[in-house]
């Protein structure tokens, strides 16, 4: 009877294995890719705010200052999880705040057609919206739910069919029962952690937009 049990027990810890291995690599790539963005959105803007510095001085003052502004909002937005209603109006400020910069790189463009720092402007700031489309589509880029629900239900009846094998081995079984239990379970969560990566205690490091920040301080 022992014999035939292990032989399950082992397939099914090994299907968690595998099932465990695939969740969180899963998780770990989204929060890979939501880390690059963060560092290129930053390189985009800052990049498009030197290219601002070279329009004539009349245009190259305010727009800096709708720069530093943008900056401030999304430093703000990531400084701790915001509400559904704080994330779509800062989203909202930022977009209006494009808007305005689009205007000004227009309005450059359409008072000297060749000139070249405002050709290259626009072609920040179109590199600016696509990337803060493709964070926004990134942070809403989850782990199926269906894919927690099914290692959830691995985990449960691997373990207790590990824990049923280890009652019938003795009680040093169930110690190394436990032991595996709190380990799954740890991996498990830091999975869901990465994934919601937000809310969560990993979380996406902003800290490529302090330093944006603090550079353009006059």
């Amino acid at each position: 009877m022992v014999p035939h049990f292990l032989t399950l027990e082992a397939a099914a810890l090994g299907l968690l294995a595998l099932f465990m291995s695939f969740t969180f690599s899963m998780a770990l790539s989204r929060f890979d890719a939501r880390q690059n963005l963060v560092i290129e959105e930053t390189n985009s803007i800052g990049t498009a705010a030197l290219r601002a510095g070279l329009l004539p001085e009349s245009a190259s003052a305010e727009t800096r200052s709708l720069f530093h502004r943008y900056v401030e909002i999304r430093v703000a937005l990531g400084r701790e999880p915001p509400t559904p209603e704080a994330l779509a109006a800062g989203f909202r400020e930022s977009g209006e705040l494009w808007n305005q910069l689009w205007q000004k790189a227009k309005a450059a463009t359409a008072a000297d057609p060749h000139s070249i720092p405002a050709g290259l402007l626009v072609q920040a700031l179109t590199e600016m919206s696509d990337l803060q489309e493709k964070r926004l589509a990134a942070s809403r880029n989850h782990v199926p739910f269906e894919a927690f629900l099914l290692l959830d239900a691995i985990a449960i009846v691997s373990l207790g069919l590990a824990g049923y094998v280890g009652g019938l081995t003795g009680g040093k079984g169930r110690i190394v029962v436990g032991m595996v239990s709190v380990l799954v379970a740890s991996v498990i969560g830091v999975t869901g952690d990465l994934d919601r990566s937000r809310i969560g205690f990993i979380q996406v490091n902003e800290q490529p937009f302090y330093d944006l920040l603090q550079s353009m301080e006059p």
